[in-house]
C-alpha cells in the first residue's frame, strides 16, 4: 500500500484562510445548500455501527472476507471491513466508514431519513460557496476549483501532509460551505447510476488533487466495497 510522508496538520500554513491549524466538526453535523442538507463530514464507523447493529446488516465486506485494495491490481484483503478498515482496530470510530457497497450506503442514509447526493448537489456544494456570512476566508458566490479554496492545500491527498491513509472525520482542512472531505480523504458514493455502475466523488488519500475537481467523478462498480471508498448523507 502506498504511504505518504507526513507533516504536523498545526504547522501547514492555510494560505486562503489566512491562518493555521484544522478546524473540527463532529460527526452528524449537517450544513445547509439551498434546498437541501449534507452531513459536514463523511459517515463514520462509529454511525456506520449503530445502524448495521439496529437492523442487524451484516456487509458485503464481511461476508467476503475482506474488502479490496489497489496493489498492481484489486486485491481482495482477509479481515478488512468497515469496522477493521486495513485489518486491525482503526485509531477512532471517527474514522471513515469504507468498505460500505453503494446499496449499503444508501440503505444507511435512508436509516437516517436521508439520502445520497447526487453529482450535480455534490458540485454545488463542494465548489461553490453559498453561506450568508463564510467563513475562512471564502466569498459568497465565488466558484472554487478545489473543495477547499484556490489551492488544494489541507486536502488529504497523496500529497505530504499529516495523515499516512485516512483522516478522522472533521480533522483536515475547513472547506467551502463549512464541509470537509469534498476533496480526497475518501471517495463518496454519488446516487447517480449506470446500469451496474455507480459514480464516486472528491478523490482520496491515494489520489492526488487533481482527482478532487469538478470534472473528475469516476463510476466503479456499485457491489464494490474498497478501502477508499466512503459516503455521506443529503437530506431534503
Amino acid at each position: 500500500m502506498l504511504r505518504k510522508t507526513s507533516t504536523a496538520c498545526l504547522i501547514t500554513v492555510l494560505a486562503l484562510a489566512g491562518t493555521t491549524g484544522c478546524a473540527e466538526a463532529k460527526p452528524g453535523e449537517r450544513v445547509r445548500i439551498q434546498n437541501f442538507s449534507l452531513d459536514a463530514t463523511e459517515v463514520t464507523i462509529g454511525q456506520f455501527r449503530e445502524f448495521a447493529s439496529a437492523v442487524g446488516l451484516v456487509t458485503a465486506a464481511e461476508k467476503a472476507g475482506g474488502g479490496y485494495e489497489w496493489d498492481a491490481g484489486w486485491q481482495l484483503r482477509p479481515g478488512w471491513t468497515v469496522y477493521r478498515p486495513y485489518g486491525r482496530e482503526p485509531s477512532s470510530p471517527d474514522e471513515p466508514a469504507v468498505h460500505v457497497t453503494w446499496e449499503e450506503a444508501t440503505e444507511y442514509c435512508r436509516w437516517r431519513g436521508g439520502r445520497l447526493p447526487t453529482l450535480n448537489e455534490w458540485r454545488q456544494a463542494a465548489f461553490t460557496e453559498q453561506r450568508a456570512n463564510p467563513k475562512d476566508g471564502f466569498e459568497r458566490g465565488r466558484t472554487y476549483p478545489y473543495p477547499v479554496g484556490e489551492t488544494p492545500d489541507g486536502m488529504n491527498t497523496n500529497r505530504p501532509d499529516a495523515w499516512p491513509v485516512h483522516a478522522p472525520a472533521g480533522t483536515t482542512r475547513r472547506g467551502v460551505n463549512g464541509l470537509y472531505d469534498m476533496g480526497g480523504n475518501v471517495w463518496e458514493w454519488l446516487a447517480d447510476r449506470r446500469d451496474d455502475q455507480a459514480l464516486t466523488a472528491g478523490g482520496s488519500w491515494w489520489y492526488g488533487p487533481p482527482q478532487t475537481m469538478a470534472e473528475a467523478p469516476q463510476w466503479k462498480p456499485a457491489s464494490f466495497s474498497a478501502v477508499y471508498i466512503g459516503f455521506r448523507c443529503a437530506y431534503d
